[in-house]
């Protein structure tokens, strides 16, 4: 079987297995002692989109088994890899926060999972890991706060008039109830039909249900007729990773426009998240080529304002990100001029 697996080109793979998947939110459940599940959203190669529901221990028993199977000390399997690490059981401490601090390392451990090679993602253990169960089709998701498009900024209209062909105009089911937390979200019933009137990001649409418009996520709908493509939203920063006496350069997707002018601590997360490192700051080339430290949301506006000066790639961020260390002081001694970018 392993045989199999080795040689199997990722193309050739079946559309249900698993590409990405990432934690939309944590869910407290109730049973002889208060839990919290996560809610995760897994994409399949094939485009498809789902949400299961995990426990903690669940990740701690899959990472078990894949351990025996293919860890280095493994003596069952002549295929060994290095697996991504799995934090650690906590045993003090509010079930809530603890559930929360997991979230980012989770996501860390489920993309690098993702990532190895292709029999370990043919894996019993790891297809039914991220199975759409009987259980996962019972459960009724509240929110996904963690899927909530960063843009307030909806439209104001919504489909109507007697010439408004509602057999050819995109739309959905809903598959749950879903309660708006302000105005900006649209609030539903499992089985409404939901017009849609634009592609927020990927996790979230905008449509009118009845005399109301707003976003909701698509994870709570059936798509029954799409959304005309468009041109792909999704745009890139430019970052360099330094790390001793090696640099690195990577493109970041993100999906916002051109003109966004971010906030540090959100850049900050972002980059911490890339790169898995908790110890990183933030950099960038002012005019005369010197690396500046970004200390606050008026650095980085600064930044922001100074590369409108310089010519940039479709698609591209006109401004670049240099990621250092904090304790890394050795990447400010430059003279003006060099490494400009």
């Amino acid at each position: 079987m392993c045989g199999f697996f080795v040689c199997v080109d990722f193309d050739q793979l079946p559309d249900d297995v698993p590409v990405s998947a990432n934690i939309a939110d944590i869910e407290e459940k109730k049973g002889f002692t208060n839990y919290y599940m996560f809610v995760i959203e897994v994409k399949l190669k094939g485009g498809g989109r789902y949400l299961i529901f995990r426990r903690y221990r669940q990740f701690y028993a899959l990472h078990t088994k894949l351990e025996e199977k293919y860890g280095a000390e493994s003596k069952t399997s002549p295929f060994t890899c290095t697996l991504p690490i799995l934090p650690g059981k906590v045993y003090v401490g509010a079930k809530r926060e603890i559930a929360e601090n997991r979230i980012p390392i989770l996501n860390v451990y489920m993309k690098n999972l993702l990532c190895l090679p292709v029999w370990v993602l043919m894996d019993e253990e790891v297809r039914l890991f991220f199975y759409h169960s009987t259980f996962d089709c019972e459960q009724v998701p509240h929110r996904l706060r963690r899927l909530r498009p960063r843009t307030r900024r909806i439209k104001s209209i919504s489909p109507q008039g007697p010439f408004f062909d509602r057999t050819a105009a995109p739309r959905a089911e809903a598959l749950f109830d879903f309660s708006g937390s302000n105005k900006l979200e649209l609030s539903f019933k499992k089985g409404d039909l939901i017009y849609l009137l634009s592609r927020v990001n990927k996790d979230w649409l905008e449509g009118t249900a009845g005399d109301a418009t707003g976003i909701f996520p698509c994870a709570f709908v059936k798509i029954i007729k799409d959304l005309p493509q468009r041109e792909d939203a999704v745009n890139k920063v430019r970052c360099y990773y330094y790390d001793e006496t090696v640099s690195t350069i990577r493109d970041i997707a993100v999906e916002e426009d051109l003109c966004t002018v971010p906030s540090l601590k959100d850049l900050t997360e972002l980059m911490r998240r890339e790169f898995s490192q908790d110890d990183l700051v933030l950099n960038y080339r002012d005019l005369d080529g010197d690396l500046i430290r970004l200390l606050s949301d008026q650095d980085v506006e600064l930044m922001v304002s100074q590369s409108r000066r310089r010519p940039s790639e479709k698609h591209f961020f006109p401004w670049k990100l240099h990621i250092t260390h904090k304790d890394d002081l050795s990447v400010y001694n430059t003279s003006p001029g060099i490494g400009a970018t």
